[in-house]
């Protein structure tokens, strides 16, 4: 329990920022299946059509700090080089 109102409000910022955490993170990690699903298929024009999609939601997700930005640039690099092996 909070002592101050500072410490109240605080609270309330904190859920509010976990919330919107978890949200983009749901998006991210949304993307990153549906793209190698489509790698799985061997389907090259739907991975490269998601492909936009999926970093469009990473960086995003690095731009507000949900992700780190090296994880990013390893993630995107990772799946542009499946891509090109298809």
């Amino acid at each position: 329990m909070a002592n101050t109102t500072s410490a109240a409000k605080a609270i309330k910022q904190i859920k509010k920022r976990t919330a919107i955490n978890r949200i983009r993170l749901g998006k991210y990690k949304s993307a990153v299946k549906t793209i190698e699903e489509a790698i799985v298929s061997k389907d090259k024009n739907k991975a490269l059509k998601l492909f936009s999609n999926f970093q469009s939601q990473v960086m995003k997700a690095s731009k507000t700090g949900s992700l780190k930005r090296k994880t990013v640039s390893r993630k995107v690099s990772r799946i542009a080089k499946k891509i090109s092996k298809l």
